[in-house]
């Protein structure tokens, strides 16, 4: 083993000297120069930044000293890789006792919660602790609890490959530190910072609403919403300064001690207005700002509410440590926050519901941190490429625009990445220069490193930051987040400073850059009369939002120059469960040419984005993936591609929102008339970007083509040759989906519409016998069928024309092919000859002539080529729970057969009787009980695949290199 002799070194400076350390004399900045420093440079870190990485990149963070009510302070190290957080350190001198003292673990933990980091390190060199952080800490825990790595000075030379494997540099890089995380991962006990931090908001919302509706009955429910969400806000805004040392510590905790709790209250926001000019305390008129808060000084509120509020949100007994709370996170948890609202009921008492749009898709989902910071990087990021920094720069002069900004995710990403750029710019163009002047950019904090001034991150974030939303609570969420960007890394003594230096409050009003509107339905939807203008709730409800006039100086100078997002992910079949009216989908439909005719929102937000954006200008947005190999989603694509130069099309991981079943995909161009001749399709997995494809622009652009993210380009040109040189199932079958059900209750408790009958009596009745006794037919759902194999009934219903949605008689006789609209490895079909009827999850598709038999078709459509082509083709089949869609059944290229030719004739009946064969080995092996029987049966089945698979290669005469292709992909 390989031990530094640097860490030998320290470890017996150490020993000799143990008794001197332990003297309390012995402070905490030593031990940190002397060991602790010099031991994680053993482990790679450029712990004093000698590369001179820019700020946002440096390995190690040495957090500013803030003492916090004499008890606590920011952690004393932040490990990073690319200017992310690994894991913190905290020091202690070795007089204090970390292996029983309760109170540093506990601080640690805090820490390590709060900034959602897994694991994080306590120690006084004299020992090595690592402390699990994804467990909620409480102030009564041992200083054992979540401990899972402790070790002693004296194993640091035996076991040094054992802490250089997980928290070097290098392990970091290679991945090792992350599988120690995920093996040391104990999911009893634990509740990430996000959830516990929603949970305790919400908690807040509830007891405020029921307390203000009862102490002020003449409140209206918007009038409720408004002024609950901001009690809250300005809470949680105060609180943040106290602990980022901005605020002088503790002021809302003394609010705890005696009468009038919401009056003195109130005397804070109003100093607050004085100091930080924000919308979120604006409480009189003034001549350069819009309309303020006359509500919320009037209001009643009990003290013991504001009391219960206030109790647990400090040290020892808040597990919240603010000051490290990442802005990512506190989106996430106003995002959940925000897909709910205050009702108010006929008796005035408050209720707390979800808002339809959120329960119609299933919750909300926040956009993952890595997601936002691609998309800005390949938008802002190209923008300010060759530009100048400043007033006069050319950066000044870009706008960037999310129309839909729900929390602020996008516009934080794309604000930290200004920010970042602008100290980058300034520092490696002699800084000294820019610290002189009426408006200095930079300036050195007191451990010499050069950081924005507050009054820049202002000029910044309004020259440059737009957004819009439907939600005023979403507005002035987005509003809260970069308000609380401004004041990152600055303290009490650094603003009081500035305002006295300047003469003006520290934050700027965002109201002009941050609007509230219905981002998609302009002032233009009243023509016509449409809705009545006596109709305030309706009126309020639209929000209507006059682009031209509200952002009047960007769009008379042809648009944003970038356009990101997240957009709504509502489906045109969603409208009529959120009541969204006629009269509002005629208005859209108009307006947006580009949307299928179901209207999707989101395809309606993707031509909105080049609508709003100039010439040459950047769009960049995460959107449900569905428009890519959806028939219906033909106007969408074509769109896309006729406007896009440079276009790519980035396929995330599937998982990236647990819990919502839709997957998405990024996509992001320059809207340009001139367009590139190819457009590429990538995959991002973790921090790696890898390319899938790059495809001719020229096959897809009429739009008709999916265009698939899974197959390379020669696998593509694959099956594209398929589909270009074979007719289309739909052209001489007929194809349609089974009848609708649903579960009612056990076993044969089906509901079929109208008039359906559950048959009690014929359970031992033979299956392939004709039409039942009285109408009964055998039923089949999907989720029983198996490959060709004949389909066996769960149960009998009474069918006939009376059903909800009947079909054709036709489709329930004769010999026909079953098809599953889940998928397995292959499309699965199988034949059927009885007169039963299918459930919607079965696709039924009869041939057109008496000449191609059904069995022949079923062989192709059951093949491993098809198979290919499918995944090749339709995204959705590669989805965690693949399906095929009735419309890709049709499209789905099939080698027709000259009955006049002999050999072709002959491939016909040979295809035809190995499926037959296939169908009887699998009955038989349904009925064989001996294992060698099986064993036997099994493997004539393989065989007679593999025969099938052969037969269908030659029907479409396929290559050797391409064969080689379909076998290695499926």
């Amino acid at each position: 083993m390989n031990v530094p002799d640097r860490i030998k070194k320290l470890t017996e400076t150490f020993d000799y000297n143990l008794e001197t350390y332990k003297k309390s004399s012995y402070n905490e900045t030593q031990l940190r120069r002397e060991f602790i420093d010099p031991f994680f440079e053993a482990l790679g870190w450029d712990i004093t930044n000698r590369r001179g990485y820019a700020e946002a990149y440096k390995d190690v963070i040495h957090e500013d000293a803030i003492k916090i009510g004499g008890a606590t302070k920011a952690p004393d190290y932040c490990f990073r890789i690319g200017g992310i957080r690994k894991f913190f350190v905290e020091a202690k001198k070795p007089a204090v006792n970390i292996r029983e003292n309760i109170h540093p673990a506990y601080q640690l933990r805090r820490y390590g919660w709060s900034a959602k980091l897994p694991v994080s390190i306590l120690t006084d060199f004299e020992a090595f602790a690592v402390y699990d952080c994804r467990v909620k800490p409480a102030r009564t825990d041992k200083a054992s609890h979540s401990r899972i790595h402790y070790l002693k000075y004296t194993d640091y030379i035996d076991r040094w490959e054992e802490i250089e494997s997980i928290f070097s540099r290098e392990a970091i890089l290679k991945g090792s530190f992350d599988k120690y995380v995920e093996s040391k991962k104990n999911k009893r006990g634990t509740a990430e910072v996000d959830t516990a931090f929603l949970q305790e908001i919400e908690r807040w919302r509830e007891i405020l609403a029921k307390n203000t509706a009862l102490r002020n009955p003449g409140l209206s429910q918007r009038e409720l919403n408004f002024a609950v969400w901001k009690t809250i806000d300005r809470i949680i805004f105060l609180r943040i300064c106290e602990d980022r040392g901005i605020e002088n510590y503790g002021r809302l905790m003394a609010l705890q001690n005696g009468e009038n709790v919401y009056k003195r209250l109130f005397r804070l926001f109003r100093k607050a207005d004085e100091k930080y000019n924000s919308g979120l305390f604006h409480f009189k008129k003034e001549k350069t700002r819009e309309n303020f808060d006359s509500l919320t000084p009037k209001l009643n509120i009990d003290d013991n509410v504001l009391k219960d509020i206030f109790k647990n949100l400090y040290y020892p007994d808040s597990p919240y440590e603010f000051s490290v709370l990442p802005a990512d996170i506190l989106g996430q948890v106003y995002e959940k926050f925000l897909g709910k609202v205050i009702r108010l009921t006929p008796k005035h008492h408050a209720k707390i519901e979800e808002k339809p749009e959120v329960r119609k898709s299933g919750g909300v989902y926040y956009t993952p941190t890595y997601i936002v910071d691609y998309i800005v990087k390949q938008t802002v990021g190209k923008l300010v490429r060759g530009k100048k920094p400043g007033p006069r720069g050319a950066v000044s002069r870009l706008k960037i625009l999310d129309p839909a900004c729900g929390s602020g995710s996008f516009l934080i990403g794309a604000y930290q990445f200004l920010l970042d750029w602008h100290l980058d710019q300034y520092v490696n163009d002699n800084p000294e220069k820019w610290t002189k002047g009426k408006s200095p950019r930079v300036y050195p904090s007191d451990k010499g490193e050069w950081r924005l001034t507050t009054d820049e991150r202002k000029r910044i974030l309004l020259n440059n930051v737009f957004g819009v939303d439907i939600d005023p609570q979403a507005v002035e969420v987005t509003k809260l987040s970069l308000l609380l960007k401004v004041l990152e890394g600055k303290d009490e003594q650094s603003i009081g400073k500035q305002m006295a230096l300047f003469q003006e409050r520290v934050l700027p009003d965002l109201a002009k850059n941050i609007r509230c509107g219905n981002s998609l339905i302009g002032s233009d939807f009243y023509d016509g009369n449409r809705v009545s203008q006596t109709d305030e709730d309706e009126i309020y409800r639209m929000n209507a939002f006059d682009w031209d006039a509200e952002f009047a100086d960007i769009m008379k100078k042809r648009g944003f120059d970038a356009v990101i997002g997240n957009p709504p992910y509502v489906f045109g079949r969603d409208w009529k469960a959120l009541k969204i009216d006629d009269n509002i989908k005629a208005y859209l439909g108009k307006k947006y040419s580009s949307s299928p005719y179901q209207l999707d929102m989101f395809s309606i937000f993707m031509e909105l984005a080049s609508l709003l954006c100039r010439n040459k200008g950047y769009i960049g947005q995460i959107v449900p993936n569905v428009w890519l190999t959806n028939t219906y989603s033909s106007k969408t694509r074509k769109f896309i591609l006729s406007h896009s130069n440079e276009l790519c099309i980035l396929k995330p991981p599937a998982d990236i929102f647990q819990g919502l079943t839709v997957d998405t995909i990024v996509y992001i161009y320059q809207l340009s008339e001139k367009l590139s001749k190819t457009f590429d399709i990538k995959a991002l997995k973790g921090n790696e970007l890898s390319k899938i494809a790059t495809h001719s622009r020229k096959k897809y652009s009429d739009g008709l083509c999916p265009i698939s993210t899974s197959l390379n380009s020669i696998e593509t040109d694959l099956v594209f040759r398929i589909a270009e040189n074979y007719p289309k199932l739909q052209e001489f079958s007929k194809i349609t989906r089974g009848v609708h059900s649903y579960r009612t209750g056990g076993y044969g408790k089906t509901a079929f519409g109208t008039g359906h009958q559950t048959a009690k009596d014929v359970k031992d009745r033979p299956y392939h016998s004709p039409v039942k006794k009285n109408g009964y037919r055998p039923f089949i759902y999907g989720r029983d069928l198996k490959r060709f194999t004949p389909p066996m009934p769960g149960e009998y219903i009474k069918y006939g024309s009376w059903l909800a949605e009947p079909r054709q008689p036709e489709f329930f006789e004769g010999t026909r092919i079953y098809s599953r609209k889940i998928l397995a490895d292959r499309l699965l079909v199988t034949l059927e000859k009885s007169e039963s009827v299918a459930d919607q999850q079965v696709y039924i598709t009869l041939p057109g002539t008496d000449t191609v038999k059904a069995s022949y078709l079923a062989g192709i459509l059951g093949s491993l080529l098809i198979s290919f082509f499918i995944r090749g083709f339709y995204d959705e089949a590669n989805d965690a729970f693949p399906q095929i869609k009735v419309s890709q059944l049709k499209a789905i290229p099939i080698r027709t057969i000259n009955f006049s030719d002999p050999a072709e004739k002959k491939l016909h009946d040979q295809m035809a009787n190995l499926v037959d064969q296939l169908l009887n080995l699998n009955k038989k092996l349904n009925n064989a009980k001996l294992p060698q029987e099986k064993n036997l049966l099994q493997r004539q089945i393989e065989s007679t695949d593999k025969q099938i698979d052969q037969l269908v290669y030659k029907l479409y005469e396929l290559t050797d290199e391409e064969i080689k292709i379909v076998e290695s992909v499926s």
